[in-house]
């Protein structure tokens, strides 16, 4: 769980988590789609004590790149998130092999 810390003059802390609204805003998902990703795990925002939800920075990627291929592939949820977790996966291998092949 994520506290947001109050400063002297009563403003919050500057913090790289953005808030649900601004979630949405910058992932173009419907705000039932993304309780439909947090239920399902796929999603996993810290909570404030108000138990707002806040995303960080790859979760906006991830969700970007979700809809997109929902939309251009006409996906259910769970295929979406598949695709998504497996071109992760292969971001993933692709960074270890350049990182093999430079020490080479």
């Amino acid at each position: 769980m994520t506290l947001v810390q109050i400063h002297e003059h009563g403003l919050p802390a500057t913090s790289e988590r953005i808030g649900t609204r601004e979630f949405l805003e910058l992932t173009g998902l419907t705000e039932d789609t993304l309780l439909e990703l947090v239920r399902m795990d796929w999603i996993v925002p810290s909570t404030t004590a108000q138990q707002e939800f806040l995303f960080v920075r790859m979760d906006v990627l991830r969700g970007r790149k979700y809809r997109r291929l929902c939309a251009d592939f006409e996906l259910c949820p769970v295929a979406g998130i598949i695709i998504v977790d497996l071109l992760e996966r292969i971001d993933h291998l692709e960074e270890r092999l350049r990182n093999l092949s430079n020490r080479i």
